[in-house]
């Protein structure tokens, strides 16, 4: 798949990348996050609107969006989804300015409620909430046309332009991941900002082969399992030979959301922890 790179980002730099958006890259690279997490600053009608504060414990980041933010005052901080590592600074932030939280009407996270629900197609400060379950049940992207008509998608993890997304049950399901990808296939977007990651211009292209991709991987397994029972270790085995040793834990966990979904499908069934095919 045609996936990008970049330079690696400054840290604590507020990054153009749109008129009226900027991004602040947090301190917490990993094999799943790439360089950092993607806070976007974005100036709207309503005010400064923070998106995806970044992960707890890093009091430099939550500094740098206050010091970026300047004499505008923040007015709403947004949450595309409660995986810590987009929701952990949400306290030091809504401490430091009293903003409201926004995010999906029902969050898949414990101890997470945001003051401002959202449900599909609500309209906030000039964006749109798109919910797109599958990475996540409380998934969001946002949705934005500036000034001259560049449509702009907050792509969060559902579609990123570095990798693609990791979908782990239970709050992860593949099936709805499928039907979210095909969701944004509808979608006329000229450019996503990701939640990792840079840019991605023309992104439809890249969602059709995740799809594509997704779809072969689940023709995989079912290959595998005509051959015999197997127990998703087994199966990842075979199937991410290649993949890095630190992303095998995480592929794993994707071979048992599609097995979850061919499941429903009535298309595989499982006797404890081994799966064959229906």
């Amino acid at each position: 798949m045609p996936f990008l790179t970049e330079p690696e980002p400054a840290r604590g730099e507020n990054l153009p990348v749109l008129p009226g958006i900027t991004r602040i890259v947090a301190d917490n690279p990993g094999p799943m996050t790439y360089f950092g997490t993607n806070t976007y600053l974005i100036d709207t009608p309503e005010g400064l609107v923070v998106l995806d504060p970044g992960p707890e414990e890093h009091p430099a980041h939550v500094e740098a969006i206050q010091r970026h933010a300047g004499q505008r005052p923040i007015a709403l901080i947004l949450v595309s989804h409660t995986h810590h590592d987009h929701v952990g600074a949400v306290p030091a932030l809504q401490a430091a300015t009293g903003a409201p939280t926004v995010g999906f009407v029902r969050s898949a996270t414990e101890g997470f409620a945001a003051d401002v629900k959202l449900a599909d197609g609500d309209t906030i400060a000039g964006l749109t909430a798109i919910h797109t379950p599958g990475h996540l049940s409380d998934h969001l992207c946002f949705a934005v046309t500036l000034a001259d008509q560049t449509r702009v998608l907050f792509s969060a993890d559902h579609v990123m332009s570095w990798s693609t997304s990791v979908v782990s049950p239970p709050g992860g399901d593949m099936g709805d991941y499928f039907a979210s990808l095909r969701v944004l296939l509808d979608r006329e977007d000229d450019v996503y900002l990701p939640g990792h990651g840079p840019p991605l211009w023309q992104p439809r292209e890249l969602v059709r082969e995740m799809l594509t991709h997704r779809m072969a991987r689940e023709q995989a397994i079912a290959a595998r399992l005509g051959e015999g029972a197997a127990n998703t270790f087994t199966l990842m085995d075979t199937l991410y030979s290649q993949v890095n040793p630190r992303l095998r834990r995480a592929a794993e966990r994707n071979v048992l959301a599609h097995l979850l979904k061919m499941e429903a499908e009535g298309k595989v069934v499982r006797d404890g922890e081994m799966w064959r095919a229906a």
